[in-house]
């Protein structure tokens, strides 16, 4: 996957080469053409118009808005300035070239799409008023009609680029809903699971006050714990959505979960290698966060299966650490070693995939909007996750929560 996305990175370097030498090549031309005409310097300003062109294009990523309405005015008002002149005169190469390129770039990017429209409908009244500068009628007929097909062309493949990114767009965020509404249905159970425990422990006490009063001290310090712990799952709950199902409950997974869905994995795949590191139990972490990292290990599973069949073997681990933002520098990728961060840690789930080339037949099929939706949950619940590649070439995905140990 590193080489093909050094093959796009060049490609996509290499195009925007071609098209800034297109332009230059148009505005050399622009410029032979001016000077068969050395009678009027007004005619300069066709090339110097052009040569803003060329410049707005370039810019056109990090200036998207200013270098499109200079180059619109600059437009216009050197049309103005040729029409006052009685010079006649064909309209700049480059000038309207680049025209054309940033009406495709400012539909596609520009926000929000009223704007995006308003430029592209500014660019064709420029374009049109540049046609004018032949004074002779049908020339100048022949040119606007030529200028307004290449319009047309250039304002369908913008809207076209527009209508894929908004759709993809819409499928990120519906991904994220959809993960977030989930997430609230288990933290929603699993408030409905302390708050059950509360109910049974408080009628427990009631009947032990009767026959042993003794024992009414600790049934009320569990009590607190069931409510401390109902209180910081609601907390979560409000804090990222609330959804009404009707999904069956419970209270979450558990670390043999996890290692039921690796050994069911391993069975019909590549081998998995999963260890959990010494002080991490079920009540190490909130049922919340045991629950996400069981599902972010599905989908990575998953992912080794569906984009990387060719997979040697697959390692997981999960491990106490530091937090994310205190590595030393250059250390390797993954997980803070655990003596970097003294007094604060974080549980580390990480999944590597060895030995493996991306099928291209699969790649081509799109989609994957799983991390998407694991990152959503993940940072709903103030942790963090990453995917990439590892300097060694393996592909790995981490993520990594904040947790209490006691006497930490």
């Amino acid at each position: 996957m590193g080489e093909t996305h050094r093959i796009v990175y060049w490609i996509q370097r290499l195009s925007e080469i071609a098209l800034i030498g297109w332009l230059t090549l148009l505005l050399l031309l622009d410029v032979m053409v001016v000077l068969t005409r050395p009678d009027n310097p007004v005619v300069w300003l066709g090339p110097v118009c052009g040569a803003i062109g060329v410049l707005a294009v370039l810019l056109r990523r990090t200036h998207r808005i200013s270098g499109y309405a200079t180059l619109l005015v600059a437009s216009f008002v050197t049309t103005l300035i040729i029409g006052s002149s009685h010079v006649s005169g064909l309209p700049s190469f480059a000038e309207t070239g680049s025209l054309l390129i940033l009406t495709i770039a400012g539909l596609r990017w520009i926000e929000p799409i009223s704007r995006a429209a308003m430029f592209s409908i500014a660019s064709v009244v420029v374009l049109e008023s540049a046609a004018g500068r032949l004074r002779e009628d049908t020339p100048s007929l022949a040119v606007g009609f030529l200028v307004f097909v290449g319009w047309s062309i250039a304002a369908g493949v913008g809207a076209y680029l527009r209508f894929q990114l908004e759709r993809r767009k819409e499928a990120v965020n519906s991904v994220r809903r959809a993960e977030r509404l989930e997430l609230a249905r288990e933290l929603h159970d699993l408030v409905a699971h302390h708050i059950t425990g509360i109910v049974v422990q408080a009628q427990a006490a009631k009947i032990v006050a009767e026959q042993k009063p003794e024992a009414v001290v600790p049934a009320l310090d569990a009590i607190a714990g069931a409510g401390a712990d109902a209180l910081t799952s609601m907390r979560r709950l409000v804090s990222v959505l609330r959804a009404q199902d009707g999904a069956a409950r419970s209270p979450g997974s558990t670390l043999m979960d996890m290692r039921t869905l690796v050994e069911r994995f391993s069975a019909g795949g590549p081998q998995v290698a999963f260890d959990i590191g010494q002080g991490i139990n079920d009540q190490t972490m909130a049922p919340e966060v045991l629950t996400t990292l069981h599902r972010v290990l599905q989908e990575a599973l998953t992912n080794v299966r569906r984009h990387a069949p060719g997979t040697g073997w697959v390692e997981a681990d999960l491990r106490l650490g530091g937090p994310p933002d205190g590595p030393p520098a250059g250390s390797p990728p993954g997980p803070p070693r655990r003596e970097q961060h003294q007094g604060s840690h974080w549980v580390w789930l990480r999944v590597r995939n060895y030995g493996s080339a991306t099928d291209a037949r699969i790649s081509r099929l799109g989609g994957g909007f799983g991390l998407v939706g694991m990152s959503e949950r993940v940072e709903a619940l103030g942790g963090r996750l990453t995917a990439g590649h590892t300097y060694t070439g393996a592909w790995e995905v981490v993520a990594g929560f904040p947790v209490f140990l006691g006497g930490a």
